[in-house]
């Protein structure tokens, strides 16, 4: 089992110390005691795999909130709500692409306006122009 510190910790996690500490705050990675005489925190191979595991949440665009409702699921095995809190990233993540979908195929249409004709203003900055 490595021991690592703060640093060593972030630097495995690819985030920054303070990210750590602001993992602590919120009660999603525990802050370990000091070693012998107050000496420097030490964290284990298991905090790299929990910061990992939170980065990757993040990443699925899951809040702090629901990450700690994860976190503290794994020790229940309560998977339906697991799929639940799933179930609901995936509504939400099908939601943004439809609307980037719609945008991107406005854009799309925008461009070929613009690019059919040389007179007059642009269709491009016209659509955006503030009424």
């Amino acid at each position: 089992m490595a021991e690592l510190t703060i640093g060593k910790l972030a630097q495995a996690g690819g985030v920054g110390v303070e990210t750590i500490r602001y993992y602590q705050r919120r009660g999603l990675i525990a802050e370990p005691d000091r070693g012998y005489m107050g000496g420097v925190r030490r964290y284990s191979d298991r905090d790299v795999r929990r910061l990992r595991f939170i980065r990757s949440a993040q990443a699925a665009g899951f809040t702090l909130d629901q990450i700690a409702e994860l976190l503290a699921l794994d020790a229940t095995d309560d998977r339906a709500r697991a799929r639940e809190l799933a179930r609901e990233r995936i509504a939400a993540l099908d939601l943004k692409i439809a609307e980037l979908t719609h945008a991107r195929d406005s854009l799309r249409k925008l461009a070929r306006e613009c690019g059919a004709g040389t007179v007059g203003p642009c269709p491009i900055i016209t659509a955006f122009e503030i009424g």
